[in-house]
């Protein structure tokens, strides 16, 4: 399977302070920021997803500037993404609608001849049709019983806006390959969404509405889908968000997937922050250190405005917590005395009160545990990629865009060699060399990720 890199333009400053907290004062996000191939020094992917959604215009709010909306038209997906270099000359580059940003709508916002031309203009390497999600599934459903009238019409428009699609991609004599777009409301109705898609000759079929259906629902639409196709046909699964679960779909034909899990995991999962191999082909999960910024976070502020805290009371745990990390990182600080100040400050914003040593409420108790495990392992010195000898403890810390992020490229890259291990790529990750890459001469900006 081809592992597709989900993107948002979300990149990291390589020249971010960590003990001042600061950026340099001459940052360009998106000219000096690092992309994951330009942090770990080489592709962890096989390709890359952007969506139209995610670009914007008019109609839609993306990631985007107007100024980058207009550059990445300008000059193409793959010089805006930085991947022009020779080495990254086989790196795919998707393109779907983004059809969760506009859900609510009773009809996609983008034509089919729009997205033909959007997809040729920016030089994608495949583009999918524009589809409607259905969210209404049921796996018990057989044949095209059930479904609302509102999912049904949702299908024919998804099925309509195809045919129209690949006609136009044709007319205009694009290089794109089109994908075919399937939603449905269960896994027979997806699969005669496919046999139609194959019917208006499609040869790349990409499953929709994948997002929030379990394991089990997905596998039972694949297998559908494969029953009413030819096994030539090649299967993309859109926004695949088991991820973490892929070594259970290796008999379903999937030819490719996109994905975002390995870095939204890193901010946004509870407990699974940071990935290791364990060497046997399954992935360890390790628990970022939270220790959010006193004056920033949401929660704390919101517990100074209450009165429950006093603002400089925060700010010395917080100050506690940061040196006490940076202290056992650097190997003057026992285990033992380490947790103290950070158990006391995660107190402060998970239960909401001072912590003097007493009984562990079960939500910090479980957290305590979970950096025991973290702390007594020291995953970032386990690891070799730039992320982690760049950061050093720092990747560890759950803090503001910098450290997430590259702890979510360190992600990546730990996943994309997941999959090697698994044996499910078409071909192993290339060895990431041990020099810094050159940089891009309009950035000018050094890979040390230690600036202090």
């Amino acid at each position: 399977m081809k592992f597709i890199y989900s993107d948002s333009l979300d990149g990291v400053d390589p020249t971010f302070n960590f003990l001042k907290e600061s950026c340099s004062p001459e940052r360009q996000p998106y000219w000096d920021d690092l992309l994951p191939h330009e942090l770990l020094g080489y592709a962890p992917y096989d390709g890359v997803l952007v969506s139209k959604a995610t670009v914007g215009d008019h109609r839609i709010k993306g990631s985007y500037t107007i100024g980058q909306a207009r550059r990445f038209e300008l000059v193409g997906a793959r010089k805006f993404l930085r991947l022009d270099e020779p080495e990254f000359k086989n790196i795919e580059i998707f393109g779907d609608c983004g059809a969760f940003s506009y859900v609510k709508e009773d009809e996609p916002p983008f034509t089919p001849e729009e997205m033909a031309e959007f997809y040729a203009e920016c030089k994608f390497t495949h583009g999918c049709s524009v589809d409607h999600i259905i969210f209404d599934f049921d796996d018990k459903l057989s044949g095209m019983s059930g479904g609302t009238a509102e999912a049904k019409r949702r299908f024919e428009i998804t099925l309509e806006n195809a045919d129209i699609f690949l006609r136009a991609n044709r007319a205009i004599g694009s290089s794109v390959v089109p994908m075919g777009a399937i939603q449905g409301w269960s896994p027979d109705s997806m699969a005669e969404a496919a046999r139609c898609l194959v019917g208006q000759g499609y040869k790349y079929l990409a499953l929709g509405g994948m997002a929030p259906l379990n394991s089990s629902q997905i596998q039972k639409s694949l297998e559908a889908v494969r029953s009413k196709i030819p096994s030539w046909i090649k299967l993309h699964v859109l926004g695949f968000a088991k991820a973490d679960e892929i070594q259970y779909f290796k008999g379903y034909g999937i030819e490719s997937f996109d994905t975002t899990s390995p870095l939204l995991r890193s901010f946004k999962d509870a407990t699974k922050n940071y990935y290791l191999p364990t060497g046997d082909g399954k992935l360890e999960y390790y628990t970022a250190i939270r220790i959010p910024q006193a004056l920033e976070n949401p929660r704390l502020k919101k517990f100074v405005k209450m009165g429950v805290f006093k603002a400089e009371d925060l700010v010395k745990l917080e100050a506690d917590a940061l040196s006490s990390l940076r202290q056992y990182d650097a190997g003057i600080r026992p285990l033992s005395s380490t947790l103290e100040p950070i158990i006391a400050y995660n107190a402060a914003f998970v239960d909401g009160e001072l912590y003097n040593g007493g009984t562990l409420s079960p939500k910090m108790q479980d957290l305590k545990d979970k950096y025991i495990k973290t702390l007594s392992h020291r995953p970032w010195d386990r690891c070799s990629c730039k992320a982690c000898t760049g950061a050093g403890v720092e990747v560890m810390m759950f803090r503001g865009n910098t450290r997430n992020k590259s702890r979510g490229f360190h992600n990546i890259g730990v996943y994309a060699q997941h999959l090697n291990d698994l044996e499910l790529r078409p071909k192993a990750i290339p060895v990431a060399d041990t020099t810094p890459p050159a940089t891009a001469k309009e950035r000018q900006q050094s890979f040390d990720f230690t600036p202090f």
